[in-house]
C-alpha cells in the first residue's frame, strides 16, 4: 500500500539545467539517478552514475531504490 501512496505523491520537476546543477551540488551516491531507457540507448549514452532501469521494469525495480534519498528519474 505504501509503495501505491507514492505512486500519486506530487513531485518536482526539473529541466535539463535544473537537474545538471542539482547533480553538481549534491555528493555523488546522495540521490537515485535512473535512466529509464531501453538497454541499447543506455549503452550509446548515459549519465555517469546512473542506474539502469528500463521504465517497463520500473515498478518491479522500486525496492532496489533508497527510498531515504531523492530519485532522479529521466
Amino acid at each position: 500500500m505504501v509503495q501505491l501512496k507514492k505512486l500519486f505523491t506530487p513531485v518536482e520537476s526539473k529541466n535539463a539545467r535544473e537537474a545538471r546543477a542539482y547533480m553538481v551540488d549534491q555528493p555523488e551516491g546522495t540521490y537515485n539517478l535512473i535512466d529509464v531507457r531501453q538497454p541499447k540507448e543506455y549503452e550509446e549514452s548515459h549519465i555517469p552514475g546512473a542506474k539502469l532501469i528500463p521504465l517497463p521494469e520500473l515498478t518491479d525495480s522500486l525496492d532496489d531504490l533508497d527510498p531515504e534519498k531523492p530519485t532522479m528519474v529521466y
